[in-house]
């Protein structure tokens, strides 16, 4: 019986709706660009669609984009009312012992001085400083590894796999002078795949946009008028007046260790979309410093030109191409079918030649063995769904895409009057006796 209400039921039909050639492994479209990294990911913010992605799930050398983590977790205690911009801060000893190492990023800091929240969070969001974002992280927890740990608890709330997480900086151990997590190596440096640091930056956006107003800002003197003033000129090169800039860009972070390479979590808006970038190892972020933003720079052209948002199936209206419900018992034998909800993606400029399919598939449990539903039926009343084909390949960073919306009765079939009834009732138990004999 089930077959049979298939072969009667379930409708598929063809609509005018252009789709892109999807193709198997770590490109998600035919004609996509090829990055030069090691992963590379990159996504609508409002949607969290993926729009390119290549080797994103592997975990990777993050380096001083794990800084991110620690904005989150500065801004969750600023909201929280546990500190101020102008709360203080004691430079311990670590700390200080980290800041003077001039061959990683740093701005001096002097043991046992104190310094405002807000200038250490500008070192840190600007010029990826190290000591600083220890005595940041000592200040909120007490010590480094207290603070590790409650970023493995925020990156597990995320929903982010395949990860570790070792220190607050990004450097490896063996940088720290023995100052590392407990138990782990000294060697040991922080991992993440490209689309699980992408799911860090989207939730910073989310929940504290105003990160935006500081990783924005090219150049900045740190400690102005003092004997440790110096400039911090921003890492990111692509934002306005440095040697890579491009309109739109406003954040977020960059990181570059001997594991890691040249790493870069980037963020644009164009015409009022928000792409977010990651690349991952795009050179060793010395004999070619520029590469990162140069394949960046490449992925916003892609996203920001190559593709559009496109509406598949649009909500409240008549599905004229399918079959009206056959209804039973009621004052009119069937019911035209709408839809619910609208179901949109964005989409390749050039991909207009494919063929968008769908089936309506009716609420079995509403059916009589002649695929008939029992009136009445109120309009909106949902009576089954329309399922896409073929949507498998279009991701989205916290879930596959919807491949299904809800259909419902377009308008209202009141129940017939008793005779009508009383007939039907008699044609199917005669119908059934036929059927016997």
């Amino acid at each position: 019986m089930k077959s049979r209400l298939e072969k009667l039921l379930k409708i598929a039909l063809s609509a005018s709706i252009a789709l892109p050639v999807l193709m198997t492994g770590t490109q998600t479209y035919a004609d996509e660009i090829e990055i030069e990294s090691d992963a590379s990911l990159l996504l609508d913010y409002e949607t969290g669609q993926i729009l390119h992605e290549e080797d994103a799930d592997e975990a990777k050398g993050i380096a001083s984009m794990t800084k991110m983590l620690v904005e989150y977790i500065l801004f969750e205690e600023i909201d929280a009312g546990n500190l101020n911009w102008d709360s203080e801060v004691i430079i311990s000893d670590y700390a200080h012992r980290i800041s003077q190492d001039y061959a990683l990023s740093n701005v001096p800091l002097r043991a046992g001085e104190a310094y405002t929240v807000r200038e250490l969070y500008e070192a840190l969001a600007i010029y990826s400083a190290n000591g600083a974002t220890i005595a940041l992280a000592e200040k909120i927890e007490g010590s480094e590894p207290d603070f590790v740990d409650r970023m493995r608890t925020l990156v597990d709330s995320f929903g982010i796999e395949n990860y570790e997480i070792y220190n607050t900086t990004g450097l490896n151990n063996s940088y720290l002078d023995g100052d590392h997590y407990p138990d782990s190596d000294e060697d040991a440096e922080n991992v993440m795949p490209a689309k699980g640091i992408a799911k860090v930056a989207m939730k910073l956006l989310e929940n504290y946009p105003e990160v935006l107003e500081t990783s924005s800002i090219p150049e900045k003197t740190f400690r102005e008028g003092t004997q440790d003033v110096i400039s911090m000129k921003n890492w990111n090169w692509m934002l306005e007046g440095l040697t890579h800039e491009r309109e739109g860009v406003d954040g977020l972070k960059t990181g570059t260790t001997d594991f890691a390479g040249a790493t870069f979590t980037g963020t644009a808006t164009s015409d009022g979309q928000r792409l977010i970038s990651v690349v991952m190892g795009a050179g060793d972020g010395f004999t070619n410093r520029s590469q990162r933003f140069v394949e960046t720079g490449k992925l916003f052209d892609y996203g920001f030109d190559e593709w559009h948002y496109t509406t598949l199936v649009e909500q409240d209206v008549e599905l004229t191409d399918i079959e009206p419900l056959p209804i039973k018992n009621g004052v009119e034998e069937e019911v035209k079918l709408k839809t619910t909800e609208a179901l949109a993606y964005y989409l390749p400029n050039d991909k207009d030649e494919e063929t968008l399919s769908y089936t309506f598939e009716p609420k079995e449990e509403l059916l009589n063995d002649k695929g008939e539903i029992e009136a009445p039926v109120e309009a909106g009343d949902v009576v089954g769904e329309l399922v896409l084909d073929d949507q498998e390949d279009i991701e989205f960073i916290d879930s596959e895409a919807k491949d299904a919306i809800q259909v419902a009765a377009a308008d209202t079939v009141e129940r017939a009057g008793f005779f009508t009834v009383f007939s039907n009732v008699i044609k199917d138990f005669f119908g059934s006796l036929k059927d016997r004999f």
